[in-house]
């Protein structure tokens, strides 16, 4: 059984809330985002100049002094503009004259542009934080957005070691992971959103890390590079490669110091082996394979082949029509690398040894609660679905995230969870209207502390059911100053309402965080709410 003085943690958009059972006290580090200063310094998207094709002058000049001028566009300030003309009245026309839907245009004709000259709306549409995942050693943090960016952010290492300042994270590392594509085949376009981020071991002075979309996968290669060679016999400093006629002499290379600079580079792709949406990347404890599921499959690859992978679960029916369940969430064991466990949307866990067979269409184990016969409604198999599963870092347990609770697994008891924490019961009642707004629908996520005392997961406005009382603790960016503690706020759920109390009927149920990582040393957390980074830290006395 889980002990007695299992604490909880919940957050929520703009309010991180964490349940009572201990002296923990959490305060506001930092915010990042798209709209910070650390962050737009790296631009949103790669920059480059606007080029423009001599095809493209004159009816791009027309259409913007005849029709495009009438449009409701927000004007952007062009940067710089090279055109193969050199008359600089077509480059100042061009400059003036040039808005948001031609810089659209531009995109689809293939022309090279800076995506920082977007306006600050379709920026931060694209900017929105879809996933958040700490590496192994929690020295670096990485996020991914709609528009296929990772941002990693890096610890400050000379703050590393000072209590008050160890949540103090800033931008290591931008590139663009992922590109919308379009499957022509199917009429269907693939999003370049990042749907996961895994970190794989560190080896050697490089970090790897896989990111996903909806369709592939990415191993990315994340170096270093402080000096660079100098004094090449066939090249010239430029780049330009010499005639060999004139090199009378042969001279010896060197490394001479540089500012660093720090590469990310695209090692392997995986692709074209998923007909769904992957939901799930997970690397197995072995260090060599890794697998992904969607909503029908799970596949197992390895990290150096990428022309197949192996199909390990199938729970496509014959019929579609006799589909009733799909798969939500998978996960490797923590440290048996036969072993992985993967969730359904009708609340089971199915966990599955790879040596039984190499298609596990045959579960070891199946964990599954049996319903309340009371709590019976037209929304029980929505609720019951699970969005999300965590072994612990020991592989003793597995947490899962229904719309309305926390569950703990032991692995060792397949009929109910040691433990159930009701994370908003008091939306039971409210159902009916969080299905008309598709609020039902919302997968949050879960995951353990370091050493595995402690649980965090999210609701709206930051609120969760303790063990003795009910405790939210604010955190909005307007409230929050660098090291302030965060304050308790009590939700009241009926009745008359007190003073700093927040009532059910209040919740905004557009504000919520359905991403988050915690470190896996510290007490460190970071929560994503749209384009903002949120990074929280135990209070230190």
């Amino acid at each position: 059984m889980m002990p007695d003085e299992q604490r909880r943690t919940s957050s929520g958009s703009k309010h991180t809330q964490i349940g009572p059972g201990g002296d923990m006290q959490w305060c506001f580090s930092q915010v990042k985002g798209a709209i910070d200063d650390d962050v737009a310094e790296g631009s949103i998207f790669p920059e480059a100049s606007l080029v423009f094709p001599q095809f493209l002058i004159d009816p791009l000049l027309e259409s913007l002094e005849q029709d495009m001028l009438d449009l409701c566009c927000e004007e952007v300030v062009v940067k710089s503009c090279v055109c193969s003309s050199s008359d600089s009245d077509i480059q100042q026309r061009v400059s003036k004259l040039l808005t948001y839907a031609d810089v659209v245009y531009l995109i689809f004709c293939g022309v090279v542009m800076d995506y920082s000259l977007l306006p600050r709306e379709a920026r931060q549409a694209l900017g929105r934080i879809s996933t958040v995942e700490f590496n192994h050693t929690g020295e670096l943090l990485a996020t991914g957005d709609k528009g296929g960016r990772v941002v990693i952010f890096q610890q400050e290492i000379e703050n590393k070691n000072l209590p008050q300042f160890r949540s103090e994270y800033n931008v290591y590392s931008t590139f663009q992971s992922h590109e919308p594509e379009f499957d022509y085949l199917k009429s269907l376009e693939i999003e370049e959103k990042i749907n996961k981020i895994r970190w794989l071991p560190q080896k050697n002075a490089a970090q790897f890390l896989l990111s996903t979309n909806d369709k592939t996968i990415k191993l990315w290669k994340i170096s270093e590079r402080d000096k660079r060679p100098e004094g090449y016999n066939l090249k010239e400093e430029d780049g330009r490669y010499k005639d060999p006629n004139t090199i009378t002499s042969l001279r010896v290379p060197v490394l001479i110091p540089m500012d660093l600079m720090v590469e990310a580079s695209p090692r392997r792709v995986f692709a074209n082996a998923h007909t769904y949406h992957i939901n799930s990347i997970s690397v197995n404890s072995d260090d060599e394979t890794y697998l992904s599921a969607d909503d029908l499959r799970i596949n197992l690859w390895h990290l150096e082949i990428t022309d197949r992978s192996f199909n390990i679960v199938d729970i496509k029916p014959a019929n579609m029509e006799e589909l009733t369940e799909v798969i939500t969430a998978a996960e490797f064991h923590p440290h048996q690398c036969n072993t992985f466990v993967y969730s359904s949307s009708k609340g089971t866990l199915r966990l599955c040894d790879m040596r039984a067979s190499a298609l596990c269409d045959k579960h070891s184990k199946l964990f599954e609660e049996p319903e309340d016969p009371s709590n019976r409604s037209f929304f029980s198999e929505i609720i019951s679905s699970i969005s999300d599963v965590k072994f612990s870092h020991n592989g003793r347990y597995m947490m899962t995230r229904d719309y309305l609770s926390v569950k703990i697994w032991d692995l060792n008891m397949e009929n109910r969870p040691v433990e159930t924490y009701q994370v908003h019961e008091y939306l039971r009642s409210k159902l009916c209207s969080l299905y008309e707004n598709d609020c039902i629908f919302d997968k949050f996520e879960c995951c353990w502390n370091g050493n595995d005392s402690l649980v965090l997961t999210f609701t709206y406005n930051g609120f969760d059911r303790g063990q003795r009382r009910d405790v939210t603790l604010e955190a909005s960016r307007e409230n929050s100053k660098p090291m302030q503690v965060l304050k308790p706020r009590k939700v009241c759920a009926g009745g008359k309402r007190k003073k700093d109390e927040i009532s059910v009927d209040s919740l905004d149920f557009n504000k919520k965080i359905l991403h988050t990582a915690w470190h896996p040393q510290d007490n460190i957390i970071a929560v994503a709410t749209t384009n903002n980074l949120y990074i929280f830290q135990d209070k230190v006395n």
